[in-house]
Order: structure tokens, then C-alpha cells, then sequence
């Protein structure tokens, strides 16, 4: 097979497996949850199976006490969570009330100055669509919360992804050989390396991630109690749950936090507070918790990360914020490993000499 067969061959295998993605999508969240619980557990039964234990059993065992744990963790936080929600969107009206009232003054007063006359009305205005807007998303996420397709998908979450991830976990290590059987035998070496390169990104950025963001959601939650706010532990928790999204997640949190401080408070230092709540929280995150936590071998740049979730969540909803560090890190691997071919072929240096050594580099 020559150098262009090869390239079409798999050029189209990549396009036939996006579009059956994309066709399968509306299925796919249950066998993608239990794939990615699968794939954490796997070294828990490698281990029960060195002590002795049959694949099976070993199986068995971490998959319950997996989904008991979270069963035991969903009853015991959802009624709160639940009862958090209502009584915020019940609270919403008032909110935006709140804010129009306190915004339509300054918004107006800010118009007038600039432009040398008063145009009352302005931040009348401005504040009826903030709270429109405000109205709309939060009649929009009942709407998609209560639907029947949100229905039906959690409970094919519920019931399949235990099953998915049992059988995908029993037979792991089979999979992974019979795939390996499949590889080229010219490059099945190199292909092995990067993917065990690709599970050390991935690994390495999802369980430290899933660190951080825990840690951030009780620093935030914590915090934003002690500072009085409204469902301040809610918001709090929730922030640092999408802060796994680079600076995104915090603004989204920081937004909807100011939002019910400036609603609720009728001072400056409340919400002063709330504001640095948020600057300490980012100051604990990039200089302790994400260096100490992820560091620098997982080589995800938060650009990449960010396009890389925009886009899977575009393309796919939320199957495809599952999927898109995964496929960040596949690609991230997969391009530096043609950017090394690349610099070490006759196609970069082209017959050039190589640099000059230096007189430092002479004395190293």
C-alpha cells in the first residue's frame, strides 16, 4: 500500500467515524459515561487481580462499590441541591427587580455624563432586557430540565452506564490486545508509544483536574457562606465544578455570584467581599493547587482546552464536553509527534549545514 493509499485509507476510516458519531449522538452519553468509568477503574481491578482475584470478581466488586458510592452521594446531596434550585428560581424575579432598580440610576447617570445631557431611561432599558435575558435562561433550563428527552436520557444513564461500564471493565485488558493484534506490525512500536503517552496526558489532567475542581467548589461554597450570600454554597460549589474550563468557568461563577450580591446587598464591602473571595480563589488555584495537582506533564494548553470543549460542546452537546480533553489530548500527542518527524526530516533541514556551536556550548 503506497504513501497516498495509506493517507486515504485512514482519512476516510476518521470520516466515517465522526459522521456515525454524529448520526449516533442522541445514544451515545450512557456508553461514553461507562467508557470513562471503565477506563479510571481499570488499574483498581488490575491490582485485585494481581492479588489473586479473577477478573470477574474484581469487577464485579469495584463496579459496586463504585455506583453505591455515588447512589449514596446523589440521594444524599440531591434533595438539597434540588431544594437549592427552586428556591432560587422562585427568588429570580426578585433579583432582577433588585438589579433594575439599583442599575437604572447609575446606567442612567453614566449616559448622561458621558454624552453632557440626561437621557433618562437608558438604564431603565438596559436592565428591563438584563432581566429579560435573565427570565428567558432560567425559563429555558426548566424547559430542558423538565422535557422528556431529559427524562429518558437520565435514565438511560442511570440503567446502562453500570452495565456498560461492567462489560467494558471485565473485558479491558481483551480489548486492548485483540486492538493491538489489529496495529500495522511495521509501526505497531510507535503507535503503543504514543498512545501510552496519550494516557498519561489524559490521566494526568482529568484526576488532577477533577482535584482542583473539588478543592475550588468547597473553597468557593465555603467562602461565599461565610460572606452571607444567597445559596452561597450552591453558586460556590458549582463555580468550581466548571472551572475545568480555563478562566471560563470562573467568570460564568464570579457573574452569577456578583449578580446576587448586587441584588441582595444594600453596601459596598459585601459585595467587595464576594469579589475577593473570587481573586483568592484564583490566586489558590494557578500558583498551588493546579502546579501542585496537574503540573506541567500534561501539555494541554488552555486555549486548546477551551476551543476543544467549545467545539464538542457545539458539535456533540454534552457527549461532546465528555469526549473533548480526550481528543484534545490525542490530537496535542499526535501533533507533536508529526512536529518531531517533521524537524527530523530532509523536508525541514533541506540539505542545510547545522548551526554553529557557540563558545558557551564549546565549554559545556
Amino acid at each position: 500500500m503506497t504513501t497516498r493509499e495509506r493517507a486515504v485509507f485512514w482519512t476516510v476510516g476518521l470520516a466515517a467515524t465522526v459522521a456515525a458519531l454524529f448520526v449516533l449522538k442522541p445514544i451515545l452519553l450512557p456508553f461514553v459515561a461507562g467508557m470513562a468509568v471503565a477506563y479510571f477503574l481499570d488499574p483498581v481491578c488490575d491490582r485485585l487481580e494481581d492479588k489473586g482475584m479473577s477478573r470477574t470478581a474484581a469487577t464485579a466488586l469495584v463496579t459496586a462499590i463504585f455506583f453505591i458510592v455515588m447512589i449514596i452521594v446523589v440521594s444524599a446531596t440531591a434533595p438539597f441541591i434540588y431544594g437549592q434550585i427552586v428556591s432560587f428560581a422562585e427568588k429570580v424575579p426578585s433579583y432582577v427587580a433588585a438589579i433594575e432598580a439599583k442599575a437604572g440610576p447609575l446606567l442612567d447617570f453614566v449616559a448622561s455624563e458621558l454624552n453632557g445631557q440626561d437621557k433618562p431611561g437608558i438604564g431603565e432599558n438596559a436592565a428591563q432586557y438584563a432581566g429579560t435575558a435573565v427570565q428567558w435562561v432560567a425559563k429555558a433550563l426548566a424547559r430542558v430540565l423538565g422535557g422528556l428527552s431529559a427524562v429518558a436520557d437520565l435514565l438511560s444513564l442511570v440503567v446502562l452506564t453500570p452495565l456498560v461500564a461492567f462489560y467494558l471493565l471485565r473485558d479491558w485488558d481483551v480489548m486492548v490486545a485483540k486492538i493491538d493484534s489489529w496495529l500495522p506490525r511495521a509501526h505497531a512500536q510507535t503507535i503503543r508509544d504514543q498512545v501510552k503517552l496519550v494516557d498519561l496526558t489524559l490521566a494526568g489532567f482529568v484526576r488532577g483536574q477533577a482535584s482542583v475542581c473539588f478543592a475550588m467548589g468547597l473553597f468557593y461554597g465555603i467562602g461565599l457562606t461565610i460572606a452571607g450570600l444567597d445559596f452561597g454554597f450552591i453558586v460556590g460549589f458549582f463555580t468550581g465544578l466548571i472551572s475545568f474550563i480555563p478562566y471560563f468557568g470562573m467568570l460564568i461563577g464570579l457573574a452569577l455570584a456578583g449578580g446576587i450580591a448586587v441584588a441582595q446587598f444594600d453596601t459596598i464591602p459585601p459585595i467587595l467581599w464576594v469579589l475577593g473571595i473570587f481573586m483568592a480563589g484564583q490566586v489558590l488555584e494557578g500558583n498551588f493547587l493546579t502546579p501542585k495537582l496537574v503540573g506541567g506533564r500534561v501539555q494541554l494548553h488552555e486555549v486548546w482546552i477551551i476551543f476543544a470543549l467549545l467545539a464538542g460542546g457545539l458539535l456533540f452537546g454534552f457527549v461532546g464536553i465528555l469526549l473533548a480533553v480526550p481528543i484534545a489530548a490525542v490530537v496535542g500527542v499526535l501533533v507533536r509527534f508529526l512536529l518531531g518527524q517533521y524537524l527530523n526530516s530532509p523536508l525541514y533541514h533541506h540539505g542545510a549545514e547545522p548551526p554553529p556551536k557557540t563558545g558557551e556550548e564549546d565549554q559545556g
